[in-house]
Parts: C-alpha cells; structure tokens; sequence
C-alpha cells in the first residue's frame, strides 16, 4: 500500500514539483506521517512547512506566466522526478520502506510529468490556459493531502 501511496505523491509532483513536498511536510507536521526517529523527521518541523509551502504558492503562480518553460524540458523535467522521489522516499521512511519508495515516487513523477498532454487538452476545450492551470492545481492540491492523510 505504502509504494502505491508514494507512486501517488509521484504523479503529484509530476503535476505540481513543489506541491508533492508541501503535502508531505503538512501530514508529517500535522502528524498524519509517522516519520519522527527516521531520516525524514525534519519534514515535521515548522520550518520546513514553511518553506515547502511558500515554494509550492511560487509554482503556482509562476506556472500561470506565459514565460513558464513546459514541464517537460529537462530541468523542470528532472525536479519533478526528483521532488516525486523525494515525497516518495518520505512516504516510504513511515513503513521503512525509502528505497522503494524513492523508486515509486519517481515513476509517478514520470507519469504526471505526462499530465502535460492532459493539460493541452483541458486549454484546448476551455479556449485558454488558465481555467486547465487552476484544474490541475486543484487536482494537485487536494490529491496530495489525500495521499499523505491515507498513509495515516
């Protein structure tokens, strides 16, 4: 169950790079994962909530500007593999899993990096961007904290 939830938390950083550490970081300091005593543990503190928070609020907004590379180009590519394997790593740190964690967190990264196409489409039917943008943060956001609440 745990490698499912963090190939999970994978397609959410594909989707959104920082929203996938944010969720995380909030269920680990609300409690929701049980990673104190694990290298993780830090993800519980308030700090770094917060700085996982405000860099999530950042691609949010940054991801609206016409300027925004696609996801796809190398480096927003590859912080997204990172990022789902990192939130991946975390999930699987509850179960002492990090490994395979890491390994399913960056396959759902690859996955939701493929999201993109989905994106394209939801521009195309709504006739511009912004609506699609403001869907897939939805489905980010809301999917995130439902991943991290039901590892607990």
């Amino acid at each position: 169950m745990l490698y499912i939830l963090a190939l999970l938390i994978g397609v959410i950083a594909g989707l959104r790079a920082m929203t996938a550490p944010a969720a995380v970081a909030w269920g680990a300091y609300l409690g929701w994962l049980p990673i104190a005593g694990t290298w993780a543990g830090f993800m519980s503190h308030w700090a770094a909530v917060g700085i996982f928070t405000i860099l999530a609020i950042v691609e949010l907004v940054t991801d609206q500007l016409p300027s925004t590379p696609s996801r796809k180009v190398p480096q927003q590519f590859g912080a997204r593999i990172i990022m789902g394997a990192f939130g991946g790593a975390v999930i699987g740190a509850t179960g002492g899993s990090t490994i395979g964690g890491l390994i399913a967190g960056a396959i759902g990264a690859v996955i939701g990096t493929g999201g993109a196409d989905a994106r394209g489409r939801l521009a195309a039917a709504f006739g511009k961007d912004p609506p699609a943008a403001f869907i897939e943060d939805a489905v980010a956001i809301i999917g995130g904290l439902l991943i991290v609440a039901a590892v607990a």
